[in-house]
């Protein structure tokens, strides 16, 4: 097997060394992923001309180190840096990251974005996540995403694979849930500071479920009460029903009550 490995923390994160070592086990690894930390990148890529140099990580390891986001690090990797005629990837693999990628959050992570790109080119795609925790032992969050990788294979390709780690520090886990993300989104807010000069400054933050009822059936219920969690997320975004009431509408064609658009209607399919 040839995987592809890559994250969002950059190369040199504990959790990409950790999780380079288990996956050794299935086959062989290659690492690209960003020079520097590009968490909250999402999918986006970058339109200028990027760098990229070869560095050996921990005196384990040769990796690609990519000056751009998670999805250029799959992008590149797929159509320049690597012969995938004469060695195809056959799994990517995106994390393990520092902090949990839950609910709407998938939308904004590197870590997710990352095995998307993968997905987008017929590949079998996993994102490995951790919650937050002290201490963060990567090496036994590793262990616990690799018996859940182990299980899941062969993986065909299709959806991605949102793997999501609790805190170990609690104990082990109790379980695996294949749930949905959720869709309801976090209380948000900005913590308020100063630089050194006196100038303002506002740190995103996030905070509990905004409607804990929606969300009890889904990833961030279960992981916070200890569970491993499992969410296939589909990589198309279209919302087939809404389409139909748009073309009756669009047709001056009444949409039946049934299927009438109603507030707060959750968008998208989960595969």
């Amino acid at each position: 097997m040839h995987i592809l490995l890559t994250n969002d923390d950059g190369i040199y994160a504990p959790g990409l060394s950790a999780l380079y070592r288990r996956l050794s086990d299935l086959g062989r690894v290659t690492v690209i992923a960003p020079s520097e930390i590009r968490s909250g990148a999402g999918h986006s890529i970058t339109l200028k001309p990027i760098t990229c140099e070869t560095v050996e990580i921990m005196g384990q390891f040769t990796g690609f180190s990519v000056d751009g986001t998670p999805g250029d690090c799959v992008k590149l990797a797929l159509h320049k840096l690597l012969d995938t005629a004469r060695t195809p990837v056959d799994l990517v693999v995106s994390g393990i990251n520092h902090g949990s990628n839950l609910g709407v959050h998938v939308f904004y992570s590197g870590t997710v974005a990352a095995a998307v790109e993968g997905a987008f080119n017929n590949i079998p795609s996993i994102a490995v996540s951790a919650a937050l925790d002290e201490p963060m032992d990567m090496e036994a969050i590793s262990d616990q995403a690799m018996e859940v990788i182990r299980t899941l294979l062969p993986l065909a390709s299709g959806p991605v694979i949102n793997i999501n780690i609790p805190k170990l520090s609690r104990g082990t886990p109790k379980g695996i849930r294949v749930v949905p993300h959720a869709t309801s989104g976090y209380r948000e807010r900005y913590l308020d500071g100063k630089t050194p000069s006196g100038q303002k400054t506002f740190q995103f933050a996030d905070d509990v479920p905004r409607d804990p009822e929606m969300d009890r059936e889904t990833d961030v219920r279960f992981l916070s009460e200890g569970y491993i969690t499992i969410s296939a997320l589909s990589i198309h975004r279209n919302d087939l029903r809404r389409n139909r009431q748009l073309r009756l509408r669009l047709d001056g064609r009444p949409v039946p009550a049934q299927t009438a658009i109603q507030p707060g209607d959750q968008h998208g399919t989960i595969g």
